[in-house]
């Protein structure tokens, strides 16, 4: 008899999990989330929150709020569908996912290209279009490839070799199986390959971040569902924009101190955050949720906030000590 195939919900979760991720950065999430919800149904009916929280860190969150809302289609489904057209209308499943979870979890013949299959069939091809405009193409020949059966494992197979050994730089060819068969050793330069378009310079971006603080707790807000960071607690700020001016949307009225700021790169720009902090001894018109200044590890604040809460903890500790 056969081995079992993977769980689909196993499948998915690290999917998309591995979505601009590494596997490194990847692996302790997938092991937190699959340890607290073992299953897809567990997690529907996790609390929002709690699972945005446990997201922290691993970044893109538009990816937790589609977690969330794929698995609770999914529950109500009664199971992961097991065909690539039908997986693709779920929430944040898309061409590569869908194909991943279609061969890997449920033996379909899928056509599944990631990053690492980008490059080695690149290399393998010669493939002189440069990118994002030969991914046609290489799907195309990724197609002409993959056997008619077994296709899980010839996508897996692919994925671990553009990961362990057609790697981006220096790639390990005397030890690849196909090094003989490829066009772009053949060359002399296999890691010319993929080419990629100029990229355009990323454009940079200023904010404002507030730590208020009272009685032993801090202000933390929910940000808007949508948009950047969508969903998640963070500090007060004001906009990002080119240019941001002190005092910008500051949740009260109160004498700040400056505490430094935090640069932080996102996928489509950079962002360089000053941190204004301060005390109030009373809360009205502070609208958010005070939470305890000794447990702001517990709040599940994304990377660039989480690194602005160690400035206000610092900033804290030195104002107790001057009043002390």
């Amino acid at each position: 008899m056969g081995s079992a195939r993977p769980d689909p919900y196993r499948v998915w979760l690290s999917e998309i999990m591995l979505q601009q991720t590494t596997v490194a950065m990847a692996r302790p999430y997938f092991e937190k989330f699959t340890y607290r919800w073992p299953d897809v149904e567990a997690l529907a009916s996790a609390p929002e929150d709690e699972v945005m929280a446990a997201w922290a860190g691993l970044g893109y969150y538009a990816r937790a709020r589609n977690l969330i809302a794929c698995a609770r289609a999914v529950a109500a489904a009664g199971g992961f569908p097991d065909n690539e057209a039908e997986l693709r209308k779920l929430p944040g499943v898309g061409r590569y996912t869908a194909a991943a979870i279609a061969s890997i979890a449920f033996g379909q013949r899928a056509i599944v290209v990631d990053a690492n299959v980008e490059r080695v069939v690149s290399r393998l091809f010669a493939v002189k279009q440069p990118l994002p405009g030969a991914r046609e193409r290489i799907y195309e020949l990724v197609d002409s490839i993959t056997p008619p059966g077994g296709s899980g494992d010839f996508a897996q197979a692919m994925m671990d070799l553009g990961a362990t050994i057609c790697i981006p730089r220096a790639p390990r060819c005397g030890h690849c199986p196909i090094a003989q068969h490829c066009a772009g050793r053949a060359e002399g330069d296999p890691a010319r390959y993929p080419i990629k378009a100029a990229k355009l310079p990323r454009p940079h971006k200023e904010g404002m971040a507030y730590w208020l603080q009272h009685q032993g707790n801090v202000l933390l807000v929910r940000r808007p569902g949508k948009g950047m960071l969508g969903g998640m607690l963070a500090l007060p700020t004001g906009l990002w924009s080119e240019q941001a001016e002190p005092g910008q949307s500051a949740p009260v009225a109160v004498e700040w101190t400056e505490a430094g700021n935090v640069d932080h790169v996102f996928t489509h720009f950079s962002l360089s955050m000053r941190l204004f902090c301060a005390e109030t001894h009373v809360t009205s018109g502070a609208a958010g949720i005070w939470w305890p200044i000794d447990r702001i590890a517990d709040a599940g604040l994304p990377t660039l906030f989480a690194k602005l809460a160690e400035r206000g903890t610092a900033w804290s500790i030195g104002a107790a000590l001057l009043a002390a």
